[in-house]
């Protein structure tokens, strides 16, 4: 490995543009692009001068040049594709939902344990600055001890716009998508659930098109999380404690501002903190950090909490009928 980590991307959707203007700000430059298509990589290589292009998956995790694979394929294929570059040897930052269920992911893990590379679920919320000090404020009693998360992702995101989200084949529906966020947020807050009830409004191929849940956890805590295709939301979320409470704002899983207050609604803490591009760069820096420091995951996104993430989906599924073709 040279001192600079070489990164290649794996599927050149619409999400990787947004990666590569974040990534390039703090300097870290994408070597290859793969593509199942020789044209479309090529193409992909030429309009963000990328040195390489290989018309394969294959060939980009066998290129010996590369340290890191970032895997933006849709959700279907990251099973598949984060096999293939793990069993290559390559340090992986797999794109959420990590897999299609708990069971995947497990076997994931096991495989980056076996070939001792690093591997992290690009949640990229998690490394965000005003999530960082969210956590730190909570860490420092700010609101007490936090009791209840409330949090939303309803956007209206009809077929024509984005038909993957509409197809079982695909890994469709709102909850893997967009309540991933405030189901891994509220399990950063108070870990697992001991007890999940959930409710969905299914479409043709059952996926969701909206899905409500209620975690319930010791001591009386509580968090309600909802998703959904179908309309827009205030896509807020709040941690309320015995002390205290904080309230970010719209959207909550990106660079948002947020407030505390105290029991009497006086703010007692405001952050709004700027920072360049949409902080898809924070995940990048913590997975060369990891690389760097001889780490095989990360510390703030744990393959354990990945995993516990994916089950508790898996639960949400099995009570509401939601499935996924191929699992």
């Amino acid at each position: 490995m040279t001192d600079k980590l070489r990164w290649g991307i794996m599927g050149p959707g619409k999400i990787t543009l947004t990666i590569l203007q974040d990534f390039r700000l703090v300097g870290i430059q994408f070597d290859a692009v793969g593509s199942r298509s020789a044209d479309r990589a090529a193409a992909y290589a030429k309009t963000h001068s990328i040195p390489k292009h290989y018309g394969s998956y294959e060939e980009l995790v066998a290129d010996p040049d590369l340290d890191v694979i970032y895997i933006a394929t849709t959700h279907n294929a990251h099973f598949e594709n984060a096999t293939l570059a793990l069993e290559a040897g390559k340090n992986v930052l797999l794109e959420k939902p990590f897999t299609l269920d708990a069971n995947q992911a497990k076997q994931l893990a096991a495989l980056a344990k076996k070939k001792d590379v690093f591997l992290m679920e690009a949640m990229w919320t998690r490394f965000l600055p005003n999530h960082m000090a969210i956590f730190e404020k909570i860490s420092e009693g700010l609101i007490g001890k936090p009791l209840y998360v409330i949090a939303d992702h309803n956007q209206h995101i009809p077929k024509e716009r984005a038909p993957r989200l509409h197809d079982s084949a695909l890994g469709g529906g709102s909850l893997i998508d967009l309540g991933i966020y405030p189901i891994s947020f509220a399990h950063r807050v108070f870990g697992k659930p001991e007890v999940i009830k959930a409710s969905a409004s299914l479409m043709p191929g059952n996926i969701d098109e909206s899905v409500a849940a209620i975690f319930e956890y010791s001591g009386g805590r509580q968090a309600l999380v909802h998703s959904s295709l179908r309309v827009n939301g205030p896509i807020r979320a709040a941690i309320l404690g015995d002390k205290g409470r904080i309230e970010l704002e719209k959207p909550f899983y990106e660079h948002s501002a947020f407030t505390a207050y105290d029991m009497d609604d006086n703010v007692t803490f405001r952050y709004d903190g700027n920072i360049e591009g949409r902080g898809m760069q924070y995940q990048a820096l913590e997975v060369e950090r990891c690389i760097r420091a001889g780490l095989r995951q990360s510390p703030i996104m744990s393959l354990d909490e990945t995993i516990e993430v994916m089950e508790v989906m898996d639960q949400i599924r099995q009570q509401t009928g939601i499935e996924y073709s191929g699992v």
